[in-house]
């Protein structure tokens, strides 16, 4: 969260710690946020499965102590996001960034489903209300690309990094 009068929650939904700041940024800020999708890129670099294990263990333990369900990892951990965050700013772009993104998470982290699997997203979308065929050519566009980029720089001038 950074910058203007209104507090941003940046986020990318191949982070499961994004997921759990998800989970409680409505209900913890004085007001509700303005939900920013940026590409951050997956969690990481590991070096080795053991860094892995310690990471997702690190993950199950802040979440059990926030009361969330146990997390559910989707396979591959960690996935490529890029087109989840491309549909995620087109929700954006129509008023629909908190449920789509809610859903996606919960797709992910909740279902274990990978977000590299447009179907998997499709399945967050249509939760919401947003048609499949609308999300696909949304997502395409130079101009929802372009949001997701500059919304990238800004997060990453502002100093965020998961």
């Amino acid at each position: 969260m950074a910058g203007s009068s209104t507090a941003r929650f940046y986020f990318d939904l191949a982070s499961p710690r994004a997921y759990l700041a998800a989970e409680r940024v409505n209900h913890v800020m004085g007001e509700v946020p303005e939900w920013v999708p940026v590409l951050l890129g997956e969690p990481g670099p590991f070096r080795c499965a053991e860094e892995v294990a310690a990471y997702r263990e690190d993950v199950e333990r802040a979440a059990r102590a926030q009361g969330v369900q146990p997390l559910v990892w989707p396979e591959p951990f960690p996935s490529d996001s890029e087109w989840a965050m491309l549909v995620a700013t087109y929700a954006k772009q129509i008023g629909r960034a908190v449920a789509f993104s809610r859903a996606a998470f919960r797709q992910a982290f909740a279902a274990g489903r990978d977000l590299s699997e447009r179907d998997n997203v499709l399945i967050a979308a249509a939760a919401c209300e947003m048609h499949p065929a609308a999300v696909v050519k949304g997502a395409g566009l130079r101009g929802t690309r372009e949001r997701l980029e500059a919304a990238t720089v800004e997060a990453v001038a502002a100093g965020v990094r998961d």
